[in-house]
């Protein structure tokens, strides 16, 4: 005999007691705490972003292989957790080149950032300081050396250099970041020339941006970005003089196509603090860099924004570490857009990690708070992962925790 539910008629009272009418929540706080992910954060940027600058953002070059390549392998991972390991208490603290971070991760250096959304570095130095983990400007940053150390007083600032045509450019950068107390250097070796990014000529996207039917009819609904553009300083770089022109354009005009590893050495030797080499991409060279004597590397392809299909970082850093030596710092970046992403790079033996374009989506998405938000939830995100898998620091996380499930077989 099967029992029948007994039913009645709604009590009134009850039906009150469950009604709960929240008052509405408006404006810029209130679109970012409905962000719960980092595409969240993605998708409100494109709403407010004009296409030429989001893309800007978003895109990579050719067809967008490796960028699409370095987020599916984060996706393609298997996670194992310990059981009956209580974790009540997670300490995402770690050391990074002879300081501290409170996360396995800092802010990537990224090129014309004010024109994203006019607060800029300025917003993702202040949100890295307050976070507790490090700033890297960029040499194509719009806001000088000295104001993001004004940005981040107290924080720990890293400088991305370019090798320029003109050296003595460069060697003045390393010598004002020095002077501004920044710790770390990121000799970048991915960019001798541009790479193809396709949406960027499609959009006719350029430094400033021009002016022009497409781009008039594309602002229209986000009156309030051109609003904060056209009235606040001039875009321009902070540590170049040469603007105008497509983005291939510049960096063509800029970056030189002959550097080398006798610019690497001239570097090191004028540079005090930390060195670190940033788009490393087989292991021969990350060995080779390791023997040399520089304090860390950087495996990235510079986010698929250069050659496309290149190798993917998280699938290389097994083979690099294995190669180097657990002891080497070796960083990952490309592709990171969720705290899982962050603790399956550190367990398979990555000291750090850096994340750019979750960076800009937040400051695209509410400038200083949107950066803040990005940080929240990523940390979040880490301290969840890390108390399902029963680690209750960085140092516990090991290689035994990820494996990394296979799409892509290299024939033999």
């Amino acid at each position: 005999m099967i029992a029948m539910v007994q039913r009645q008629l709604p009590n009134p009272a009850d039906v009150l007691e469950y009604l709960k009418i929240r008052k509405p929540e408006l404006g810029k706080s209130a679109r970012l705490k409905k962000a719960l992910t980092v595409y969240d954060l993605r998708r409100i940027a494109q709403r407010r972003t004009p296409a030429a600058a989001f893309d800007y953002t978003d895109g990579a070059a050719d067809q967008e292989l490796s960028l699409q390549r370095a987020r599916q392998a984060f996706e393609d991972i298997e996670f194992h957790p310990d059981i009956l390991r209580p974790a009540e208490h997670v300490d995402t603290t770690t050391e990074i080149l002879g300081g501290t971070s409170a996360l396995p991760f800092g802010i990537a250096p990224t090129g014309f950032t004010r024109l994203m959304q006019t607060e800029g570095e300025t917003a993702g130095a202040g949100a890295a300081g307050a976070a507790g983990i490090p700033f890297t400007l960029s040499t194509l940053g719009t806001t000088s050396i000295e104001d993001v150390k004004k940005a981040n007083p107290a924080g720990r600032n890293w400088f991305q250099l370019y090798v320029l045509r003109d050296r003595e450019v460069s060697y003045g950068l390393v010598q004002r970041a020095a002077e501004a107390g920044f710790d770390t250097l990121q000799f970048t070796v991915d960019t001798p020339i541009a790479g193809n990014r396709m949406r960027d000529s499609r959009n006719g996207f350029s430094i400033p941006p021009a002016l022009t039917v497409k781009t008039i009819l594309d602002a229209m609904p986000r009156p309030w970005w051109w609003y904060d553009f056209l009235t606040t300083p001039k875009l321009e770089f902070a540590s170049l003089t040469s603007t105008g022109g497509t983005v291939g354009e510049l960096i063509g005009q800029a970056m030189d196509p002959t550097i080398s590893f006798d610019d690497l050495a001239t570097i090191r030797d004028m540079w005090p603090g930390k060195i670190v080499v940033k788009g490393v991409q087989n292991v021969p060279d990350a060995v080779k860099l390791i023997d040399m004597g520089v304090d860390g590397l950087v495996l990235s392809n510079h986010g698929g924004r250069q050659l496309d299909r290149a190798p993917i970082p998280f699938r290389l850093l097994p083979q690099v570490v294995k190669e180097v030596g657990s002891d080497a710092t070796v960083m990952v970046d490309t592709g990171i857009m969720n705290g899982q992403d962050i603790v399956a790079s550190i367990a398979l033996g990555a000291k750090f990690t850096l994340v750019g374009r979750a960076y800009l989506y937040g400051l695209m998405a509410g400038g200083r708070e949107g950066v803040d938000r990005m940080i929240q939830i990523l940390s979040s995100e880490i301290r969840r992962t890390m108390a399902l898998l029963g680690v209750s620091s960085i140092e516990e996380l090991e290689a035994r925790h990820v494996t990394q499930l296979t799409r892509l077989v290299p024939v033999r």
